[in-house]
């Protein structure tokens, strides 16, 4: 018997519905019928409450072989939410890029180094370009973030591939008004995306 039968056994047994099955186990009655029609599993906690509720081991609701093939997805769901808020949490170091002295300005007849704020010796068409690119991949990181928080899969490809793209467009536009100190970080912070990138391709989600 799979999975979904036996819970629907187990649930008629009790003589409850789907949706007092559902507030029994603090889910949604969504999430009952999705597994109940064997359209999904649960996490492994859900498969405890479950297991703990109707006083049967995990072993008699699943095989061994789906048991470890559904831990292994729910880890690399894991590994893929640290990889995205840490992606989200690059994304908004990006303020250094700001905050950091890494633009050269003359001050008192000495050449030295002044945040994004006191940056005056370049065009003010740069310093406008600047901020924008600079705020939009914080603001980014934000989201990124927070679609995390909320589990939201539908825009996490979006939002990824507008944050690699301003990422992009900061070093290259960087690199065109040659701010060096400013293009090695904003460099850094891609390096350190793409190696997240790879991270979370491994994990095959």
């Amino acid at each position: 018997m799979e999975f979904h039968e036996k819970l629907q056994e187990l649930r008629k047994n009790r003589g409850l519905t789907q949706e007092e099955l559902a507030e029994a186990l603090f889910v949604s009655r969504t999430a009952i019928s999705k597994w109940e029609s064997g359209r999904g599993y649960p996490s492994i906690d859900s498969l405890k409450e479950i297991a703990k509720y109707f006083s049967v081991t995990i072993d008699d609701l699943l095989s061994g072989e789906k048991l470890l093939s559904i831990a292994e997805k729910e880890n690399n769901s894991n590994i893929q939410s640290i990889c995205d808020l840490l992606f989200g949490m690059v994304d908004i170091g990006s303020c250094l890029l700001i905050l950091l002295p890494l633009y050269p300005n003359t001050i008192d007849g000495y050449i030295g180094s002044v945040n994004l704020f006191a940056y005056t010796e370049t065009s003010l068409t740069n310093r406008f370009i600047y901020w924008i690119l600079f705020v939009l991949l914080i603001v980014t990181g934000i989201v990124k973030i927070l679609l995390t928080k909320f589990r939201s899969e539908k825009n996490h490809k979006i939002s990824t591939d507008i944050s690699m793209g301003l990422n992009i467009a900061i070093v290259l536009f960087l690199a065109m008004t040659r701010e060096s100190y400013a293009i090695a970080v904003a460099f850094l912070l891609l390096v350190i995306k793409g190696a997240l990138l790879l991270k979370y391709a491994k994990t095959g989600v």
